[in-house]
């Protein structure tokens, strides 16, 4: 097996990149201007003037100093209320990506791109897929983060808490040719490069991108690969716009092997599955094992995840009259998916005691929305609508296993099936609002409401999974907000909004129990809902602004998943209503301008998320209340130094994050820690035809910390007081990656 990299390893040809740094040096224009823009490692936007909830932009700046490849998501992590966990140095690997605000997990936020839904980005997606597929990290412009309540227009039926929406970097006014070239820790290559039209006579201008990933697994063995390609086309009709994009994306991605504080400790932080080494997994599955290795679950031979998406949408919007304006959008998204796991539970045959277990997805969603803003005297009106219809179907095969070569493609013709569902949802949502701006603007007051219906009909052809057909619907879901404009400087907020989370179908939702769970859980079942509340200020002056707010959500009827066996075994799950969940919390947030070229950002979270109520699990009562809701940092604190001046720029950053339990009844959890990250370069300015070149160096866990970053990778127990539950990966150790890029 591959040794594990935890310290980057030079490719000759980043050294090679080193050497010719001072010949650019010599003809370099440290006063050139960034594409953007904007100085390209500005500090993030305190933004969300006149917003009566907390609202952050990521700008593209801001997106700029990231290393390549790197997810978005995972630039939002300093932002306050934010945590965001993942086993990979890009946080790009879904198996392990966790994303949360306020205590409200991944898959009760909501997420757009240019105000198509994603759906909740979750690994064994049904209703969208995760923003890393969506679009290149290059290709966005912006990100904006609202954590308390997202706005009533926004394409989600799963936000109970906060909102992540994605703008794209539009096509430039300016014909040119974008590209940069990245190479790393652990074999680290990237491609990416945009062709921009510039505007022709008419109005119109598109962009079209490739972008190619290659990587290793940091520990063990396998490739983490992805090719995207990104377009988009915009004409200008007199005072109107016409828009279309189409993305497609094709990852490949081999996964680590999830651990537990028990193997942890007996096999090491950096243990990982058996591949290629395919003897000692057979042997393992025949229950020989060999070194530290006691049991058939300590590693498996291989598991991976294959992606195929495309995502394509056209966008009219209207400028009816200067008071009257008008938005329409129809997109499509289609998905092919397999997560393959090597499993010894099911053998291909006496000789070979391993098989291929796949779990599968496929995905049509079509859809379209709209809104209306009118504005008339002291009033700004808004009304819209979500209409989508997404077929989904759910597989679970086993393919014949005969030897330990890689395989990197979908598989066909299963030697057996262990169940096969589909399903068709349904989702209607309409929304009004009312904003009235009062004392000659100072005071913003905005009311309004949503109503969305989700309606779901799940068939089993295969297998005891329930079937069946269920509705979540809320005719009335009110938003309330005001802001009042102290000075031009300051300015303070409150908003309050109810919002309701709909039923999943797909391997985590009710249908995923037997047909006799499901009867037993039908009765309870109800769709989860939250209140929330916020109150801030925010806050400029010339050398410092910021924001703080404090706030309080209540969350019912919350339904959890429990995991009834090991996550290779593939066991039905169950499903539980538990209640209620309460969190307050505080947020606040400063950025520093010490001087014009250095800047200093802090951020600070307190979160108390607590289970209200008990819960039973066949017949045994399960006493959370009071307890800590999982995965949910008490503290976080980032901080951030900014230095851009003469060409040179770099940014030395850390995060503190608190310990989080994986358990209900909070008996076990992982450490508190704290990991910092490290960007800096040099704008070459212009070498010949070349323009805008740019050298720039990211590390990322600067001092190389062992901790655990994803909990929860194949669910969360009531108990685990022994640590035998194998639900923890290992965050990545320092890494280190360089990029040139420049303009044609």
């Amino acid at each position: 097996m591959r040794q594990p990299s935890y310290h980057p390893r030079l490719k000759p040809l980043c050294l090679s990149l080193l050497t010719v740094l001072p010949a650019l040096a010599f003809g370099a224009d440290p006063a050139a201007p960034d594409p953007a823009g904007a100085p390209p490692m500005a500090i993030v936007e305190v933004t969300g003037t006149g917003q009566s909830r907390q609202v952050q932009n990521i700008t593209r700046a801001d997106l700029q100093q990231a290393a390549p490849g790197t997810s978005p998501l995972k630039t939002l992590e300093k932002l306050p209320g934010v945590s965001f966990q993942s086993a990979d140095p890009f946080g790009s690997y879904e198996w392990s990506t966790r994303f949360s605000i306020r205590g409200f997990n991944q898959n009760q936020l909501g997420f757009t791109l240019d105000d198509i839904p994603l759906g909740d980005m979750s690994y064994g997606n049904n209703n969208g897929l995760h923003i890393s597929r969506a679009i290149s990290s290059e290709n966005i412009g912006r990100v904006a983060v609202s954590q308390g309540a997202g706005a009533l227009g926004t394409a989600s039926t799963n936000n109970l808490g906060g909102t992540v929406q994605f703008v794209t970097l539009g096509p430039a006014n300016e014909a040119g040719v974008t590209a940069a070239q990245t190479l790393g820790s652990d074999d680290t290559a990237r491609t990416f490069v945009r062709f921009d039209s510039g505007e022709f006579a008419g109005g119109t201008k598109f962009y079209i991108s490739g972008t190619r990933m290659r990587s290793e697994k940091w520990k063990g063995a396998g490739p983490q690969d992805q090719d995207q390609f990104n377009s988009r086309i915009e004409r200008r009709i007199g005072e109107h716009t016409l828009s279309a994009f189409f993305n497609y994306s094709d990852r490949r991605e081999v996964d680590y092997q999830d651990l537990s504080h028990e193997m942890a400790r007996r096999l090491g932080m950096d243990w990982d599955n058996y591949y290629p080494d395919w003897q000692r997994a057979v042997n393992a599955a025949k229950g020989i094992y060999s070194g530290a290795v006691n049991s058939l679950d300590d590693a498996y031979y291989l598991g991976q995840g294959l992606r195929k998406d495309k995502l394509a949408g056209a966008t009219l919007d209207l400028q009816l009259t200067p008071a009257l304006a008008a938005k329409v959008t129809g997109y499509h998204h289609g998905n092919e998916g397999q997560g393959h796991w090597y499993t010894p539970y099911t053998p291909t045959s006496a000789e070979v005691p391993i098989s291929i277990r796949t779990t599968e997805y496929t995905i049509s969603r079509n859809g379209v929305l709209g809104d209306v803003t009118w504005e008339l005297g002291m009033h700004t009106l808004n009304a819209g609508f979500w209409a989508e219809r997404n077929k989904h179907m759910l597989t679970r095969n086993f393919y014949a296993a005969t030897d330990g070569r890689y395989i990197d493609d979908f598989l066909r013709g299963p030697m057996s099936t262990g169940f096969l569902q589909s399903f068709v949802t349904d989702t209607r949502q309409f929304y009004v609002q009312d904003t009235i701006a009062l004392l000659d603007g100072r005071l913003k007051i905005n009311a309004g409401f949503k109503s969305p219906k989700v309606e779901i009909d799940a068939h089993t052809f295969i297998g005891d999974r329930a079937d069946g057909t269920i509705t979540a619907k809320k005719t009335f879901l009110p938003q309330v907000g005001v802001t009042y404009q102290l000075s031009r400087s300051d300015e303070l907020f409150a908003s309050g909004a109810k919002n309701m989370r709909s039923y999943q179908p797909g391997v985590n939702g009710p249908f995923s129990q037997t047909r006799a769970g499901y009867a037993l859980s039908i009765g309870e079942l109800k769709p989860e809902t939250s209140t929330t509340f916020d109150v801030g200020m925010r806050f400029k002056r010339d050398a410092v602004q910021g924001s703080v707010a404090v706030y309080y959500a209540k969350f019912d009827d919350r339904q959890m998943g429990i995991a009834t066996c090991a996550g290779i075994v593939g066991c039905a799950g169950t499903i539980v209503n538990v209640g209620k969940v309460e969190t307050r919390g505080l947020e606040a947030l400063a950025v520093w301008k010490i001087a014009p070229s250095l800047s200093w950002f802090n951020t600070f979270t307190y979160n108390d998320s607590t289970y209200e109520s008990n819960y039973t699990d066949n017949g045994r009562l399960v006493a959370v209340k009071g307890k800590q809701v999982v995965d949910a940092p008490k503290k976080m604190f980032n901080t951030e130094l900014a230095y851009d001046a003469n060409g040179f720029f770099a940014r030395l950053g850390a995060k503190y994050t608190d310990k989080r339990y994986y358990t209900y009844l909070n008996d076990n959890s992982v450490p508190s820690y704290v990991v910092a990250n490290l960007s800096g370069g040099y704008r070459l300015g212009s070498a010949g035809m070349l323009k805008d070149l740019t050298l720039q160096v990211n590390v990322t866990n600067l001092f190389d910390r062992s901790y655990f970053g994803t909990i929860g990778s194949n669910g969360f127990a009531a108990s685990d007081v022994q640590g035998t539950s194998m639900t923890l990966m290992s965050g990545a150790p320092r890494q280190v990656f360089f990029t040139l890029s420049g303009k044609l």
